[in-house]
């Protein structure tokens, strides 16, 4: 048996937008169990079938990975197996006739990982966007590679766009990076996006205590991994550019 070859995020990319043609072709999901077999027509589950439908296109064209066992932090594929601290990558897929729905990670448990392992801020994001017919057909509508940073942004309450339900921050959201630009714009660094992370901590009362020192944590993990320095901007700097005021619109 011939020895995986070492693909990255990028080469996995442009293989499946350029070799593949994966936005040409049409899929279905069909379940079996005894005798009985149907065509999937629930859009909630096509997400999760195509992680594991890339998985199984790895393997078959002999690409060497290793899945990520905690599936609660990024990433879910190890492109480098010997070394699972770079070319990582993570798969999101989301109805494109709707906004992205998917989740980045559990806010808290994300800002305490990405200061253990500061290279998991390195992890691509390769992200689907589908579309399912009335007949359950499949297909591909457009394909991105994403640093985390480029498809987060700010929203009205808090620097960090995130699932927040009865003064309960849950998740890190994504926003929609593509299309009509909102009043949010995404982030335009990985110190900008740290940034917003840190007021966040700062700012959420369940969070203020991890937020003291986070900043100087997370700079001097950064520089011991990396060998490089970084500056996490204070976000009062920053406010403007992310959390625009809302302009009133002008009376006749």
């Amino acid at each position: 048996m011939e020895k995986p070859i070492r693909l990255t995020a990028e080469d996995i990319y442009y293989r499946l937008l350029n070799i593949d043609k994966i936005k040409t072709v049409e899929g279905q999901i069909r379940f079996y169990l005894g005798n009985v077999s149907i065509i999937v027509k629930q859009k909630d589950v096509v997400g999760n079938i195509i992680q594991e439908w890339l998985e199984g296109w790895l393997s078959k064209n002999n690409i060497a990975f290793a899945p990520n066992i905690n599936t609660q932090m990024p990433p879910d594929i190890y492109l480098n197996p010997d070394d699972r601290t770079k070319d990582l990558l993570e798969v999101k897929a989301f109805n494109y006739s709707a906004s992205p729905g998917f989740d980045i990670a559990d806010f808290k448990a994300y800002a305490r990982e990405i200061v253990e392992n500061p290279y998991m801020l390195h992890t691509k994001y390769l992200i689907f966007g589908y579309a399912m017919n009335e007949e359950g057909t499949v297909t591909i509508r457009d394909l991105w590679l994403k640093n985390v940073w480029e498809i987060c942004r700010s929203m009205e309450c808090w620097p960090l766009n995130v699932q927040y339900k009865n003064k309960v921050i849950h998740k890190i959201r994504p926003a929609k990076w593509y299309g009509n630009r909102s009043r949010f714009p995404m982030f335009e660094s990985m110190e900008h996006y740290l940034s917003a992370i840190e007021e966040t901590l700062f700012s959420y009362p369940d969070t203020h205590e991890l937020s003291k020192g986070w900043r100087k944590k997370m700079v001097e993990s950064y520089k011991s991994f990396y060998g490089k320095d970084i500056t996490i901007p204070r976000w009062e700097d920053l406010a403007e550019t992310y959390q625009p005021p809302v302009i009133p619109k002008k009376k006749d």
